[in-house]
C-alpha cells in the first residue's frame, strides 16, 4: 500500500513538471514568427461560436432556478428587492465563470485532445517537425490564444444571460418591478466585481489550454490512448477549475479586497 501510494506521489511530482515545462514552452512560443493568424482565427470560431449554444442555455436555466431559489428565501424577510444586488454577485463572481470555464473544459478540451492526440497517433507531429515546423507553435499557441480570448467574451455572455433569465424570475414569479430589479443589478456591477469576473476566465483559459494541449502531445497507444487521454483531459480540466476558482477567491479577499 505504502509502495502503490510513493509511486502514485512520484508519478504525480513527475506529470507536473512536465506539464510546467509544456506550458512554458506554449506561451514562449506566442511570441516571434511565423504567427499562424489564421489557425487562430479557426480556433476562435471553434470555442466561440461553438460553445455559444451551450453557454446560453446554461445560463438562462442556472439563472432562473437560482433566481426563484432567492426570491423564495427573500420574501420570508420581506427582502425581494434585494434579489438583483444577491444574482449580480452570484452570478459575475462565481457562477457566470465558473459554468463557463467548465462547460468549455467539457467540450473544448476533449475536442483538443483527441485532435493532437490522433496526430500524435498517425506521426503526423513527426512529419511538421521533419518539415522544420515547430508543432507546439502551429498547434497549441492558436489554441492558447483563441481560449484565452473566448472563455473571458464567453463568461461576460453567461453572466448576461443568467442576469436576464434572474430578470423573468423577478417579474414573473417575485413580483419585482424591472426598475427595482436592473438598478439592484447596477449596483452591485461594481469596478471589483467585474475584475474578478474577468481575472478568473483568463486563469480558466490558461488551464483548459495547457492541459489539454499536453495531454495530446504526450498521447501514446494508438487509438485507445486517444480516448484515454480525452477523458483525463476533461477530468483534470474540470477539477483544476474548481481548485483554482476556491485558490484565486481566498487570494483575491485575503489580498486584494482593499483595492477592489
Amino acid at each position: 500500500m505504502i509502495g502503490y501510494l510513493y509511486r502514485s506521489f512520484k508519478r504525480f511530482v513527475f506529470e507536473l513538471d512536465q506539464l510546467t515545462r509544456f506550458s512554458v514552452k506554449m506561451v514562449l512560443s506566442c511570441f516571434g514568427r511565423p504567427i499562424y493568424f489564421a489557425e487562430t482565427m479557426e480556433q476562435m470560431f471553434v470555442i466561440g461560436v461553438g460553445s455559444l449554444f451551450l453557454v446560453i442555455l446554461t445560463g438562462i436555466f442556472a439563472g432562473q432556478a437560482m433566481a426563484f431559489q432567492f426570491s423564495m428565501e427573500l420574501a420570508d424577510f420581506g427582502s425581494k428587492n434585494y434579489l438583483g444586488r444577491i444574482m449580480s454577485l452570484a452570478i459575475v463572481r462565481e457562477l457566470g465563470p465558473i459554468l463557463t470555464g467548465l462547460m468549455v473544459a467539457a467540450r473544448v478540451a476533449a475536442g483538443i485532445t483527441a485532435e493532437i492526440g490522433s496526430m500524435k497517433s498517425s506521426n503526423q507531429l513527426d512529419a511538421l517537425l521533419a518539415f522544420g515546423v515547430n508543432p507546439i507553435r502551429k498547434l497549441a499557441a492558436p489554441r492558447l490564444i483563441a481560449l484565452l480570448v473566448m472563455v473571458p467574451t464567453l463568461t461576460v455572455i453567461c453572466d448576461f444571460i443568467a442576469i436576464m433569465g434572474g430578470w423573468v424570475i423577478a417579474i414573473f414569479i417575485a413580483h419585482i418591478t424591472s426598475t427595482t430589479y436592473i438598478s439592484a443589478v447596477n449596483e452591485k456591477l461594481t469596478f471589483g466585481n467585474i475584475f474578478i469576473g474577468i481575472a478568473k476566465p483568463i486563469v480558466f483559459a490558461l488551464v483548459i489550454a495547457f492541459i489539454s494541449c499536453y495531454k495530446g502531445f504526450t498521447t501514446t497507444g494508438g487509438t485507445k490512448g486517444v480516448g484515454r487521454s480525452t477523458t483525463e483531459s476533461v477530468m483534470i480540466s474540470s477539477i483544476s477549475i474548481l481548485i483554482v476558482n476556491f485558490l484565486l477567491t481566498k487570494f483575491i479577499f485575503s489580498y486584494l479586497k482593499g483595492y477592489l
